[in-house]
């Protein structure tokens, strides 16, 4: 079995020790070929060459970020090279019969398969998949998966804007939870570290400065009921959203890997009704939190979410601008995953 491992060289929880002792492991049951990346896009680069190149598998050492340029990769988007997000999405995921496409949908015995070893502050989407946080071991149950050829197909998400479309593996968001990202960045900017404490006292910090009077944001769909005045909005692929420390975070209880997209939006962004949603989604749940300023969407084939002003976006945790417009697809059976 051919694999190419891509290793971000600046993953938060990972150093050059720890890296060196994984890819041995992996080199003793895989015909290994390590690539650094070594700026923002390369990971996206790299797994389309390694897609060309007739790879059985793709591996990522880093974070939710690299583990989303990879996935793009795979996918074969060129972001550059849509002109128009919208209609080449349409061209991508739907035959001349309006039926799935076999390059997207279902596709997914046709590229290699994706393998994740945890490197980052969360990595939300190698735990959802089951993997220990923990980089080495995550490596021990990955060797075993490769062993006895364990493999898993997941949907996909996608987001289309400005022209513009990508995959995300786990959650897009708009309006709060983008300006922390966008905050947290920042910092990370300026060298500081990307750790859960860092991002718990920037959202606090955040919260006092963000407009919590002027909802800017409304979705509808094809098959959604309209909804006005939100102050941000949640779209998840799987739960949990987000962990902080060893604690998920689960707005959208209900989103998996096997259905449509599941989205909570928050009309009130007060004190009050934070205060009486944090308790509902903090920990491992199996039902929706509740109140009459949420908004709730599950397994939803395609939905679209828009603003009055420009409002922050992120994808897999990795902020992309402000945005006033983004429809959001469920892209079925898209991805094999080795767990």
């Amino acid at each position: 079995m051919r694999a190419m491992l891509l290793v971000n060289p600046k993953a938060t929880t990972t150093n050059q020790r720890t890296r060196d002792v994984l890819i041995r492991a992996l080199g003793t049951t895989v015909d290994l070929t390590v690539e650094e990346t070594r700026y923002r896009g390369h990971a996206a680069h790299l797994s389309r060459e390694a897609h060309g190149a007739g790879f059985d598998v793709v591996a990522v050492l880093g974070g939710d970020g690299t583990v989303n340029e990879a996935v793009n990769g795979l996918l074969d988007v060129v972001e550059e090279d849509a002109a128009d997000g919208d209609e080449a999405a349409r061209r991508e995921d739907s035959s001349d019969d309006g039926g799935p496409a076999d390059g997207v949908i279902g596709g997914a015995v046709n590229r290699p398969a994706l393998l994740t070893i945890p490197g980052g502050s969360a990595n939300v989407f190698a735990r959802a998949l089951g993997l220990p946080n923990d980089p080495v071991e995550a490596v021990g149950a990955i060797l075993e998966a490769l062993r006895d050829d364990r493999r898993r197909t997941v949907g996909l998400g996608q987001a289309i804007w400005n022209g513009r479309r990508r995959y995300f593996t786990f959650c897009s968001g708009l309006g709060y939870d983008a300006e922390v990202i966008r905050a947290v960045e920042g910092l990370r900017g300026s060298g500081h570290r990307a750790t859960p404490a860092r991002y718990v006292n920037t959202a606090l910090h955040h919260y006092l400065s963000t407009d919590r009077r002027h909802a800017p944001m409304s979705v509808e769909g094809p098959e959604v009921p309209p909804a006005d005045d939100l102050f941000m909005a949640i779209v998840s692929n799987t739960s949990p959203w987000t962990y902080v420390g060893s604690r998920p975070v689960c707005p959208t209880p209900w989103a998996s890997f096997e259905t449509g997209l599941d989205l909570l939006g928050l009309q009130r962004l007060g004190p009050v009704a934070m205060c009486r949603l944090m308790p509902q989604i903090i920990g491992v749940r199996e039902t929706l939190p509740t109140g009459r300023h949420l908004v709730q969407l599950h397994d939803e084939r395609e939905f679209t979410v828009s603003a009055r002003r420009p409002v922050a976006f992120q994808l897999d945790g990795d902020y992309l601008g402000e945005v006033e417009r983004v429809t959001f697809r469920s892209i079925p059976k898209a991805l094999q995953v080795v767990v």
